[in-house]
């Protein structure tokens, strides 16, 4: 058997000596392996929140015997397994912190205000620290499209997400949840840039949902969460048509690198019945512009951010503030 083994292993060696330039291949390895990386990297995301739609399905299926070992509903047993998920995940991959969570306001209705990446991860896990530190779950506003990729409907429904009227939203918050809204949506991440620039347009809806649930709105923003993904710069005028035409995310991704990533939460802004949508519009782009400026710098860096992984010379500044 020793000898036959030994044979298979001789001839193999012999094969790829005689057939395959080793040189070659390591060269070409080289070369390809940026590219490798850069288009690769997005897959583990999208594996993740598969394997988050697949722990709910168990959690789904099998409830019964699950609500006798958690003795709670299913899903916020479930819940809390994906956060605790996306959680390690933050912290080993991105070293994902959150700076000024004492700024919410717990025990009351809020609406957060989100600058919207290429890919909201952050949001992903900002939410699952939130779970993790007091069981609420943030309801959140996602594009329509969402809803059609396959395997994420369980996901939308688990995690509380919503196409998101004026009316729904405003009923969310006044049941005394939390919801969070990103204005510029799939547009701001579809065209945005490393610069941070606030895509809105004239979007004022949040406005309008804040001033007629009476509540308060905490700005967020994650410092280099366009070097972690981004979309391809080629080409904007075409994907600028296609989405005008379509309204589906199509201009191509790229990243998935290991930056640093930190959200900071803003001072909350509270409820002023004296103010118009749009002044309210304005007094909330002006405070997340404001967060951005005083935290991000631009253009952002990929490589600054990698560095940043390893010494961080904001951290000391956030530990005193």
């Amino acid at each position: 058997m020793f000898s036959t083994v030994y044979d298979f292993l001789k001839n193999f060696e012999e094969i790829i000596v005689d057939h395959i330039d080793v040189d070659f291949t390591l060269w070409l390895s080289w070369l390809l392996m940026p590219l490798l990386v850069t288009f690769l990297l997005p897959v583990v995301i999208l594996l993740l929140l598969y394997m988050t739609a697949l722990i709910f399905y168990i959690y789904k299926l099998h409830r019964k015997r699950l609500r006798e070992a958690y003795g709670k509903d299913w899903k916020s047993a479930a819940r809390s397994v994906v956060a605790a998920i996306w959680d390690v995940h933050g912290y080993i991959y991105y070293g994902y912190e959150v700076v000024g969570i004492e700024n919410i306001p717990m025990d009351s209705p809020v609406l957060f205000i989100y600058y919207h990446g290429a890919v909201p991860i952050d949001l992903y896990y900002f939410i699952a620290k939130i779970v993790l530190l007091n069981s609420k779950v943030i309801h959140s506003v996602v594009d329509n499209f969402l809803f059609k990729v396959p395997g994420f409907a369980i996901i939308c429904h688990v995690m509380k997400l919503i196409p998101g009227t004026i009316q729904t939203c405003s009923a969310i918050l006044k049941e005394g949840n939390m919801l969070a809204i990103s204005p510029g949506g799939v547009y701001e991440a579809q065209f945005g840039d490393s610069y941070y620039q606030l895509l809105w347009k004239n979007r004022m809806g949040f406005a309008k949902v804040a001033l007629d649930a009476k509540v308060c709105i905490v700005p967020m923003f994650t410092k280099n969460l366009r070097e972690a993904f981004r979309t391809m710069s080629w080409g904007r005028r075409m994907w600028l048509r296609i989405y005008a035409a379509t309204r589906f995310p199509f201009a191509p991704l790229y990243g998935g690198f290991p930056v640093k990533l930190k959200t900071y939460v803003g001072k909350p802004i509270p409820y002023d019945s004296s103010l118009t949508p749009e002044e309210l519009k304005n007094k909330v782009a002006k405070a997340l512009e404001d967060l951005i400026k005083e935290h991000q710098k631009v253009p952002g860096s990929i490589m600054r951010a990698l560095i940043e992984r390893i010494y961080d010379p904001s951290s000391s500044k956030d530990h005193h503030s």
